[in-house]
């Protein structure tokens, strides 16, 4: 059964009965497609929301109060609609307003700033390396040392992902300093060498259930980070993806990451 948009729509924003809802997420989890597009909508209202969450709180100036009051009664009630109508705004309309603005630079959200920061450091420091920029190259890790040792040391599980469909080839990785222990980073490359990688941690909250990790988008400049979390209790790991992609990309790699995640891929255990 094919879910029409203005369905699938309802759902997003829980507007749907509980019978059609649990109709929309079966499908969801039968068809991978459908819910990438659902987690790139929810990663688009989250990146909307830590954009302007903040402004909500602002006190309104003194000048545009005194604006609206001078306003002629008839002129003024449609300023009023037209100002609920932007607030209320959200879900799949909020995501699609983001998408049209093409993802200005955001805000990082509360509590995910500092690691996504050292994700995109750690990025721009080792993509541009020629000679060094893994630790422990591909040509090294025939016996799965570099799963095995990075998983070690991070003490969550480490795999090593497939993205060959997707047209990039592993590089290798490297051990990093988080804030609170040790960190991975891991590196691809395509054949025009557009390179991307994968920062990995033990989150700093508790348990995550993988049903419910959405992912997340942030930008910093010319760099596009999709962010979450996998996996449950001390196996529980955090993943930020990081590339100068377009969003879609990216996505298509983040998604193929978060497929294999929990599916047994190789780490060479």
């Amino acid at each position: 059964m094919d879910i029409d948009a203005t369905t699938l729509n309802s759902w997003f924003d829980g507007e749907l009965p509980p019978e059609q809802a649990a109709t929309v997420e079966a499908q969801l989890r039968e068809q991978p497609d459908l819910a990438a597009r659902v987690r790139l909508w929810r990663a688009d209202r989250d990146a909307l929301r830590a954009q302007l969450d903040a402004v909500l709180l602002e006190p309104v100036p003194p000048r545009l109060t005194r604006t609206v009051w001078q306003t002629p009664a008839r002129w003024r009630v449609g300023l009023w609609a037209a100002g609920l109508a932007l607030f209320v705004l959200g879900g799949a309309t909020g995501a699609t307003l983001l998408a049209s603005l093409n993802a200005p630079q955001l805000a990082l959200q509360a509590g995910s700033g500092e690691w996504l920061q050292r994700a995109a450091v750690a990025h721009a420091i080792y993509v541009p390396e020629k000679r060094h920029p893994v630790e422990v190259s591909v040509e090294q890790n025939q016996d799965g040392h570099l799963a095995r040792w990075l998983t070690k040391r991070l003490d969550v599980p480490v795999k090593l992902f497939d993205l060959n469909p997707q047209g990039f080839d592993l590089v290798g990785g490297r051990l990093l300093p988080d804030a609170r222990g040790p960190s991975a980073q891991l590196m691809y490359q395509n054949a025009s060498g557009q390179r991307v990688t994968v920062y990995l941690r033990k989150p700093d909250t508790g348990p995550a259930d993988p049903a419910t990790a959405a992912f997340r988008y942030e930008r910093q400049g010319e760099l596009g980070l999709f962010y979450w979390v996998e996996g449950q209790g001390a196996a529980a790991t955090g993943y930020a993806l990081v590339g100068s992609l377009p969003r879609e990309q990216l996505l298509a790699l983040a998604e193929a990451i978060y497929q294999q995640g929990g599916a047994g891929a190789s780490n060479g255990k």
